[in-house]
């Protein structure tokens, strides 16, 4: 394996391979005359048993968006960009939707409602400034009227695919102009080979900006026929003419062989249901999977009972109970007592787990206990069962409202068959060897909490895994050479939440939230930090957006990187140094991604992107990937939606996916299954079965790089340059992989300059050199085969020779 190469930022990457490609769908983005929302006034805190619902936000480009997400509002992962800009999903309540409004956001549709969700359980019961740069670049080389060769407008991708029964042609091109001008481009493609261009129609696409940086123009739309060419002419009169390539074409053969087994999962499964599930699988197949349990404990699907006692903020009283609900907590009561004299002292009565407060009184009899008194009064007498504090910061000089007696409680409704106490999290190990000597592959689902789906995923995949090994030849050869590790539900202690609290929960259940703030009561349905924010790199805590502060947001990224016992154990499993592949499933939206996943603003100031060779190899495996997804029902994720989740979702500051690619050096994945977090059954049911067909694919993308030691082979092209004496050069792999060369003569090593990307999205860079350079390179792949056995160690002379001139013939 060639030694690491050095990249900005907080880490270092192993050297890995692959060649950069593209994608696309339409945007429009904010105007420059727009206004953007405001961010919404301090946020007041929860209220009380208020529903969240899934719902629209209308948003007119990604300024907006970076407005939204700011506001750590509990975001979807569904981002759409069409013609008119952007939709984005969000999860609030009625209170949080007014702010929102009165902040200037438009909202839409309520899409998802908490009944839906309790129908999924009785069905469930019943049977988820560089980029600047490049663009004034680009823009100086076309504007300079010395070079002919380059023209102002350059096609990144032109993409045909069929999902369903529709046929799309999705395309992604570079405009020079593109950072300063708003028009769009238009597409002109033929109707097939031989047919000219423009016979085949006509489509639109649009500028693509994010946080303020021109990325490119893109766009989708219906065709009848699959075109072979497709051309733009720029509005500045320049053109580029493109072949159009096949996304995702359907196999020629399958690699399930006959009689494989498939179609385990029947209903939606709690964490308790799946960490059962995974045993009984082990139990069975002794020789081929055992169950390990992961360091941490997660904090539990446990709560301090609690109440707030009146109604006026300045005159209310929280109370907690020191002792978890569970443990006797919920059996404690509070009286607020009007004495029914004048001149009473305040004074609190404690009888086993009833507490009653006798309020103080003036001369009339009308009481005069204050908040704080009251709170002070509690603390001191019964402050062995409870601890008492105002409401949120007030100075509680509000004068106390009697009330009734008042169980205090932990809320929390799900059985007694699910435990309170702090919860192991499970993983299953499935393979022959099982002792690190083999290619370790990870997936891992339920971060999220309310993103039922993903964990089915896993657990199907599982079942494929060990029910098809005695009679599936592929199948074994997956876990004869294959280490594999899933994990169904890292966040257990959320995912119990979510199916019987609250069904939107995302976060875990962990209550940060200081007594001046929501830590109260009425807050209970906002606690807990997002596990998806809380990994090492290129977090919040590293100046990188996408996360929260805030410990009610839905992205609270925690009071510090790794806080939380799920996040840690991630990076237990993680730090398995046989570990080369992973997956993070979750829902919803149709996405599949890969770092960077975070950028800085006010500049998009990117987490380091991978090199053009490991860019090639995430495409090259997500299109294996993908295709397997597409073949369960002909719905494919589109070129749009694949890609570095900075570039089509949005920064996620603090990420698993970072951290395991750039900490540990795993080619890190990330489904985003389907188009809800709680579908009917027949639609989860689906999406289970073709995100199963993906994640066992990965395996085999898994194995084949075991298996790999077939040597790269490269080539030099040689092409005209507008400059008098110079020549245009670019290299070619027969598979992805990383390009080192010299120009002046000397054997190439690591150390020599690594053939880089074009840009975002795009294919390899053009080096201009004079006439007659002598280039020295090699090739290295993403197993570290080198181009005909090279050492690259300065001394070796088996390194690919050639010379920069023009060929004619």
């Amino acid at each position: 394996m060639p030694k690491p190469l050095s990249v900005r930022g907080r880490r270092r990457l192993p050297m890995v391979a692959g060649l950069a490609a593209t994608m696309a769908v339409a945007l429009l983005v904010t105007p420059a005359s727009a206004t953007v929302p405001q961010a919404p006034p301090a946020d007041p805190g929860p209220v009380a048993g208020e529903p969240a619902n899934v719902v629209e936000v209308r948003l007119s480009g990604t300024a907006e968006l970076d407005a939204l997400v700011a506001t750590g509002v509990d975001l979807d992962h569904h981002v759409e960009r069409t013609e008119n800009g952007v939709v984005a999903h969000a999860v609030i309540t009625p209170s949080e939707a007014a702010r929102l409004t009165a902040a200037g956001f438009t909202l839409g549709e309520v899409l998802h409602r908490p009944q839906d969700a309790q129908a999924r359980i009785a069905e469930r019961e019943a049977t988820i400034a560089e980029h600047v740069a490049e663009n004034r670049e680009f823009a100086a080389a076309a504007a300079d009227p010395t070079a002919p060769d380059v023209s102002d407008i350059k096609i990144i991708r032109a993409d045909y695919y069929t999902s369903g029964t529709g046929q799309v042609l999705s395309v992604e091109a570079k405009w020079a102009q593109g950072q300063s001008a708003t028009d769009t481009l238009t597409v002109e493609r033929d109707s097939g080979p031989g047919t000219a261009i423009g016979s085949g129609g006509t489509q639109t696409i649009s500028r693509f900006v994010d946080a303020g940086v021109y990325l490119y123009h893109r766009g989708a739309a219906a065709v009848t026929t699959r075109p072979e060419y497709i051309r733009i002419t720029s509005p500045t009169g320049d053109v580029a003419v493109a072949k159009v390539q096949e996304w995702l074409p359907t196999p020629e053969t399958s690699p399930e062989g006959p009689g494989y087994q498939k179609d385990f999962v029947t209903s939606y499964l709690t964490p308790t249901e799946l960490y059962a599930r995974i045993r009984q699988l082990a139990a069975e197949f002794p020789n081929l999977a055992e169950i390990v349990e992961l360091p941490y404990k997660t904090n539990g699907y446990r709560r301090h009972a609690q109440a707030v006692l009146g109604t006026a903020t300045n005159s209310r009283v929280a109370v907690d109970s020191l002792a978890w609900g569970h443990q006797g907590g919920n059996d404690i009561s509070v009286e607020l007592a009007n004495p029914g004299a004048g001149n009473a002292a305040l004074a609190v009565t404690v009888t086993g787990p009833a507490i009653r407060v006798d309020l103080a009184t003036d001369g009339s009899g009308a009481v005069t206990s204050t908040a704080a008194q009251v709170v002070a009064a509690l603390n001191s007498a019964a402050g062995s069962l409870i601890r008492a504090y105002t409401y949120r910061g007030s100075p509680g000089t509000g004068v106390v409202a009697p009330a009734a007696r008042t169980a205090l409680t932990d809320d929390l409704s799900a059985p007694a068959t699910v435990s309170r106490e702090p919860h192991p999290v499970y993983a299953i190990r499935i393979g022959k060897v099982r002792d690190g000597s083999k290619p370790g592959v990870l997936a891992y689902a339920q971060e999220h909490a309310r993103e039922w789906v993903p964990p089915l995923v896993t657990v199907e995949t599982a079942e494929r895994l060990l029910r098809n090994y005695a009679h599936d030849g592929q199948t074994k050869q997956l876990l004869n050479n294959l280490d594999i590790w899933i994990a169904p539900s890292i966040n257990p202690d959320g995912g119990h939440y979510s199916f019987y609290d609250f069904n939107s929960q995302r976060k875990n259940m962990t209550n940060h939230c200081p007594l001046t703030g929501s830590a109260d009561f009425l807050g209970r349905d906002s606690w807990g930090v997002d596990n998806n924010r809380n990994y090492t790199e290129y977090s919040l805590f590293d100046g990188y957006s996408g996360a929260s502060t805030s410990c009610t947001s839905g992205t609270y990224a925690g009071p510090s990187e790794l806080s939380e016992p799920e996040n840690r154990n991630l990076d237990w499993l993680a730090a398995r140094p046989n570990i080369r592949f992973s997956m993070n499933l979750h829902s919803s939206g149709n996405y599949f991604m890969w770092s960077p996943g975070a950028y800085a603003l006010p500049d998009r100031t990117s987490a380091p992107r991978p090199t053009l060779a490991q860019e090639s190899f995430f495409w090259g495996a997500s299109s294996r990937i993908l295709t397997a997804i597409k073949q369960h029902r002909n719905l494919a994720v589109t070129p749009a939606r694949t890609g570095p989740i900075s570039d089509v979702l949005y920064s996620a500051a603090g990420n698993s996916g970072d951290m395991l690619w750039y900490k540990y050096g795993i080619y890190a994945w990330n489904f985003e299954v389907g188009t809800s977090f709680q579908p009917d059954w027949e639609e989860a049911h689906a999406e289970t079965m073709e995100f199963s067909n993906g994640l066992v694919e990965l395996m085999r993308v898994a194995r084949d790089f075991a298996k790999d030691n077939s040597r790269p082979e490269s080539g030099l092209t040689v092409t005209a340059s507008s400059t008098p004496g110079m020549v245009n050069v670019t290299f070619e792999t027969s598979e992805p992989a990383a390009v080192f060369y010299t120009l002046d003569g000397v054997a190439p090593t690591y150390e020599s300059t690594l053939y880089g990307s074009a840009g975002i999205r795009e294919g390899g860079e053009t080096l201009t050199v004079p006439a007659g350079t002598r280039i020295h390179w090699f090739s290295v792949d993403a197993a570290g085969n080198v181009e005909q056995n090279y050492q690259p160690d300065g001394r070796g002379k088996n390194y690919r020779k050639g010379q920069a001139v023009l060929t004619t013939g």
